[in-house]
């Protein structure tokens, strides 16, 4: 699965991703990641939480997160270890929910077919 950021935008529409990191961290990320949308910082994730997506990592998989270089508490700021559930959301300029994925799953995603597919469709109603 590929990102397809020129075709989303050439929909009108814009990829913003959100995350728990701080949002130095988050700068860092996608600059390291050269990651070419916008990259919000959801600090105690509120956003997330309002969308029931938090869920704290469990204490026996704290460590492997620290080996594998994801110091959650330096990136996030805080102790919880909580984290989002990764989730798209399609989303029409009046704040309705046109599309939504979420999968306890992190390895699965939706596919930008479906996402620019969405976008299509709103495009087709505005006119």
């Amino acid at each position: 699965m590929q990102l397809k950021l020129p075709e989303i935008e050439a929909q009108g529409a814009s990829l913003v991703a959100i995350s728990p990191q701080l949002p130095d961290k988050s700068l860092s990320t996608k600059e390291k990641l050269k990651i070419a949308f916008e990259v919000l910082s959801d600090v105690g994730n509120k956003v997330a939480r309002s969308f029931g997506l938090v869920f704290t990592l469990d204490e026996e998989l704290r460590p492997l997160y620290t080996d594998w270089g994801a110091d959650l508490p330096e990136y996030n700021g805080d102790q919880t270890f909580e984290l989002p559930l990764p989730a798209t959301y399609v989303i029409d300029r009046d704040g309705t929910i046109v599309l939504a994925f979420v999968d306890t799953d992190y390895r699965l995603r939706l596919d930008p077919e479906d996402i620019i597919s969405a976008l299509i469709k709103l495009k087709g109603k505005d006119h």
